[in-house]
């Protein structure tokens, strides 16, 4: 979830439910910031990240709990990996948050998304380069990208804020777990067009090495892995367009450089140049249901 699309009104009312406060004035007592600072807050529509990191660090909360009203379904990864809360608090923990950032907290950002440069994180934000380029010129702590990237990746929060985990906490092995896991694109398909659809992660163990590109395609009924790193069409399931409609065909090739393509409501032959094949289907998911 992005941060823009939380209420400002409603997550200020968390944070000082988190801290156990009734006014804005305890909580900029408690901030070390003005009391003007707070209610700006409300008249921009929007809680500056660095709040809701050091409220989820100080007093423990859930931080998605925090950002939407909701709680996170909890798992083992994360409630082990997650400490209940900070060793640090207060003006110790902003303090230790501001000299974490720039190039660590960047570095963090990175490896919890599976990316393994600034490109690659500024197309999946929608930022320029230039902005992330800033964070490490600056030594700039950007703390709605960290709220964001807990919440997106699951991550320990308090890891992405300032490079620690509570000594006392079970730890988890991420770099296994990132082993285990890739990070492959989505898209949406329906009455013939291809969107993109953000991101899905699928267990390395249903990848074949031979897969080069997959993508995850899905559509209301069905959802299939799309290896778009084959153009080559040959007998299989592809994802076809044609003439600017895409969808899903059997496909098999006969004599004369032709192939028969069955779909979900006809059937015929045509020549190989006259479709673009997108990629061919490697699994197919249907619903029963």
């Amino acid at each position: 979830m992005r941060l823009e699309n939380a209420v400002a009104a409603d997550v200020l009312e968390r944070i000082l439910s988190a801290y156990g406060f009734t006014m804005q004035k305890e909580l900029s007592e408690k901030l070390g910031i003005a009391k003007s600072n707070v209610a700006s807050w409300l008249q921009r529509g929007q809680v500056p990240g660095n709040v809701l990191v050091q409220c989820a660090l100080d007093t423990g909360v859930d931080v998605q709990w925090l950002v939407t009203g909701l709680f996170a379904n909890a798992n083992k990864r994360i409630s082990l990996e997650i400490p209940r809360y900070s060793l640090l608090n207060g003006q110790s923990l902003i303090t230790k948050m501001l000299q974490s950032g720039g190039k660590p907290v960047l570095q963090r950002i990175l490896e919890a998304y599976g990316f393994k440069t600034q490109k690659e994180l500024s197309e999946y934000l929608g930022i320029s380069t230039g902005t992330i380029s800033t964070w490490v010129r600056r030594e700039f702590f950007p703390g709605d990208v960290v709220i964001a990237c807990a919440l997106e990746t699951g991550v320990s929060l308090e890891w992405l804020a300032i490079g620690k985990r509570n000594s006392t906490e079970i730890r988890v092995d991420i770099s296994s777990e990132k082993d285990q896991f890739r990070k492959i694109e989505k898209k949406k398909l329906s009455a013939g067009k291809l969107v993109d659809d953000g991101f899905c992660y699928f267990d390395n163990s249903f990848l074949s090495k031979d897969v080069i590109s997959p993508v995850f395609v899905a559509s209301a009924s069905k959802s299939w892995l799309v290896d778009f790193g084959r153009k080559n069409i040959s007998n299989g399931r592809w994802v076809i367009d044609i003439d600017g409609n895409f969808d899903v065909y059997d496909v098999a090739r006969i004599p004369g450089n032709k192939i028969n393509i069955v779909g979900k409501t006809s059937t015929f032959d045509c020549s190989v140049e006259e479709v673009a094949p997108l990629g061919v289907v490697v699994q197919t998911i249907e619903n029963n249901i």
